[in-house]
């Protein structure tokens, strides 16, 4: 399952917005997805609120899933705020296993107009669950790193292709194999994830 094969149905879930973060390691995520109203997310990053979420504390504690109306120890108030805004609904979920050395896996969903069913929150948490197992299963071959390592260095499709002594289409290939088992949506997007996996 690809990142983007599960926006539609978000969106149908989680119609006010979301947000997606795919095997979080140390604090930025391999992949994600952001449809949360801009006005939220600079209100959050402005005050500096992940660190204060309630949600996000009960991300690295659990797997499943969560309502906000559940969540406890808020002293910033942080569900008000996101009502304020218009977020009257939220519900957080998570995963990982004992065997991701701390990489997580999880998301934010808003509705607006109703609460979300135990089915709705129980097929994001499958989708989220088949997301970050299928990720950490994908692993680049080595023609495929030698071709990101290539482009990272800022060699144009033509330049790798006779370093590699491949055709264009090759490398070509190569790369567009790799963004797809990196979840990535672009070359730019390709290139930040695999850096940050430390895989260049």
């Amino acid at each position: 399952m690809e990142l983007r094969d599960c926006e539609t149905r978000l969106n149908q879930i989680a119609p006010a917005g979301f947000y997606l973060a795919l095997r979080v390691g140390y604090s930025f995520p391999e992949a994600e997805l952001n449809r949360l109203n801009s006005d939220w997310v600079d209100l959050y990053t402005q005050h500096g609120l992940v660190v204060q979420d309630p949600s996000m504390h009960w991300v690295y504690h659990n797997v499943g899933y969560v309502r906000w109306a559940d969540l406890k120890d808020d002293p910033r108030d942080v569900v008000g705020m996101a009502r304020r805004m218009g977020l009257l609904y939220g519900a957080t979920i998570s995963f990982n296993t004992p065997r991701d050395v701390g990489r997580r896996s999880h998301a934010a969903l808003f509705r607006s107009d109703r609460d979300f069913t135990d089915a709705e929150l129980q097929e994001a948490f499958e989708m989220l669950k088949t997301l970050h197992v299928d990720a950490s299963q994908r692993s680049l071959t080595a023609a495929e790193l030698e071709a990101i390592r290539y482009r990272a260095d800022g060699l144009l499709i033509k330049q790798i292709a006779a370093k590699l002594a491949i055709s264009e289409s090759g490398v070509k290939a190569r790369l567009s194999s790799a963004s797809r088992k990196l979840g990535a949506r672009n070359a730019i997007e390709m290139l930040a994830i695999a850096t940050s996996r430390r895989l260049i």
